[in-house]
């Protein structure tokens, strides 16, 4: 707990100080896009295939407790898809995200740390925090929303055909919309933006200042995975219990 505590702050403050850095030396558009088609174009896939294979385990074990309670499938449908919507989805690509993404980030930055470019960059003038860490926050809370909304269409239409075509039931009525409204959409905006901001934080905080060989890249690389993946947990838990409190 206290490491998570620490790891926290540890990302907060470097948000605090990222912000500081693009305001003094700006944000360049080429850097954006490069983060944006890394983590749409790369994560695309991935999300779409582990989302859809997602959707068919859920789908299945939902079939087969509704043969124990209701006898048919289809009546948990739209509950199935409210659920995927506000809290399968975004937080299911969020740590599919964290995994790829933020070892990735991770994996660079303290290759950069440990052979003194980051240094370099330094010395250039450069800020590292404007060139490396605010380009990735910034296309990771754009990305992660969009990359959710796929994720959600990939798991639903996972549960629908496999309904269809292994249940012998409607899979229409896996994506039934009855019960969404529009506080159960802006949870799952909400812990997308928020999950999107602390992923690259998480994996940035220990990696920019690793020191010490390969050993220490690995080290940077697994704690800012793990961090990344618990403080996903942790947001969407607050913002559960945020909306439920809003809502009631």
């Amino acid at each position: 707990m206290r490491a998570f505590v620490r790891s926290s702050g540890a990302s907060a403050l470097l948000f605090s100080r990222t912000v500081k850095a693009v305001r003094r030396d700006g944000l360049t558009l080429r850097a954006l896009l490069e983060q944006l088609h890394e983590l749409i174009g790369r994560s695309a896939f991935l999300v779409t295939l582990g989302m859809a294979f997602f959707g068919t385990v859920i789908v299945t074990i939902a079939y087969a407790q509704a043969r124990k309670y209701t006898g048919n499938i289809t009546l948990v449908g739209p509950a199935y898809f409210e659920l995927m919507v506000r809290e399968f989805g975004p937080l299911t690509v969020a740590l599919l995200l964290a995994s790829r993404a933020g070892a990735s980030a991770s994996a660079e930055q303290a290759s950069m740390s440990v052979n003194e470019q980051i240094d370099a960059l330094t010395l250039s003038g450069i800020d590292p925090l404007a060139y490396l860490v605010a380009p990735r926050v910034l296309a990771c809370a754009i990305g992660l929303p969009l990359l959710t909304v796929l994720g959600t269409v990939a798991a639903s239409l996972g549960a629908a055909l496999t309904v269809t075509h292994s249940f012998g039931a409607d899979g229409r009525s896996f994506i039934d919309p009855q019960f969404v409204d529009s506080g159960d959409v802006m949870c799952a905006g909400v812990k997308a933006v928020l999950c999107g901001l602390y992923i690259p934080l998480a994996a940035s905080a220990r990696a920019i200042t690793a020191q010490g060989g390969a050993q220490a890249v690995g080290r940077a690389v697994t704690t800012g995975v793990v961090e990344a993946c618990m403080g996903c947990l942790v947001i969407d838990f607050v913002v559960a219990a945020a909306f439920w409190g809003i809502t009631r």
